[in-house]
């Protein structure tokens, strides 16, 4: 199963939400690993205020807020 990650970081209220609506959308498609940006200076550097930032395949596919219309294709193109 493909990988969706989410950078994120701790007490992002913004991430919290995000990942909630996410979830639902992928469950059983795509593997989904929640990064800590703050757990590695690289990610810090890139994603610092931008967080929560959903990313396939090295592309950003959503900001906050999620954009389900991006999910939706991603899933379709994967079917």
């Amino acid at each position: 199963m493909q990988t969706l990650y989410v950078y994120s970081r701790q007490g992002c209220h913004l991430c919290e939400l995000l990942i909630e609506e996410l979830l639902p959308l992928v469950r059983g498609r795509l593997a989904t690993e929640v990064r800590d940006i703050d757990s590695r200076p690289d990610w810090r550097e890139r994603f610092d205020m931008r967080v929560p930032v959903v990313e396939f395949e090295d592309k950003v596919i959503s900001e906050y807020p999620l954009d389900h219309q991006a999910v939706a294709a991603l899933l379709e193109t994967l079917a």
